[in-house]
């Protein structure tokens, strides 16, 4: 159990891109006590290898060795930008960037149609994935437990794609992207008693992750 958490304390140390600084992401520390209940973050949607040759076919080329840091550093750096008072979270996992996209900010009650007033928002998460393609992009759907398991499943899928065509619409390859709904199967916020805790749960979330030179050699 001591060992689990120290590599994850260890994989959790990120660089802050404004002071150049380690330190240990907020969750990463969170995250702890989830590994030591047997919790890990699994692979990309797919599968890594599949999804690797895939991009190499697209011409998407892959970051190398010690960049790999670097790169995620300056792609967080200016997600937080961009994203700035818009109500998308960006959180650092590593050298992996997850996009919080609070339900009641993205679409409307019971929806799966992008809002109009949200489009800016993910005009700006395009324009930066734009300028970093060396990226596996994971887009995951969620709901509350509001409904039926099997309504919430198809919801959730329904989101979850709609972000992934809007990315595709503003030129983002289908290729770096892959979709899943959850439905209520992963609740963020429990119980839900208020209706901030629905809206925790009526989430999209956007996993970013890099195209490393050893995922490229692995596919091969």
């Amino acid at each position: 159990m001591i060992a689990a958490a120290s590599g994850l304390t260890l994989a959790g140390c990120v660089t802050d891109p404004e002071t150049g600084q380690k330190r240990i992401s907020n969750t990463a520390i969170g995250g702890i006590g989830g590994a030591l209940g047997g919790y890990l973050l699994g692979d990309l949607i797919g599968g890594r290898s599949d999804r690797t040759e895939k991009i190499v076919g697209a011409g998407i080329g892959a970051v190398a060795g010690a960049g790999v840091g670097y790169y995620m550093d300056q792609q967080e750096k200016k997600l937080r930008e961009r994203t700035a008072g818009t109500g998308i979270d960006v959180d650092r996992q590593g050298d992996e960037l997850v996009l919080n996209m609070p339900g009641d900010v993205t679409f409307d009650y019971n929806s799966a149609v992008v809002k109009g007033q949200f489009r800016g928002a993910l005009d700006n998460v395009a324009s930066t994935l734009a300028e970093f393609p060396s990226t596996y992009i994971d887009v995951y759907g969620h709901t509350d437990s509001t409904g039926s398991d099997a309504y919430n499943q198809g919801l959730s899928e329904r989101r979850a794609a709609s972000v992934a065509d809007y990315l595709a619409g503003r030129g983002i390859q289908r290729a770096r992207m892959a979709t899943i709904g959850y439905g209520e199967t992963q609740l963020k916020c429990t119980p839900e008693r208020t209706e901030a805790d629905y809206q925790c749960n009526r989430r999209v979330e956007i996993r970013i992750a890099p195209v490393t030179q050893n995922d490229v050699n692995a596919a091969r």
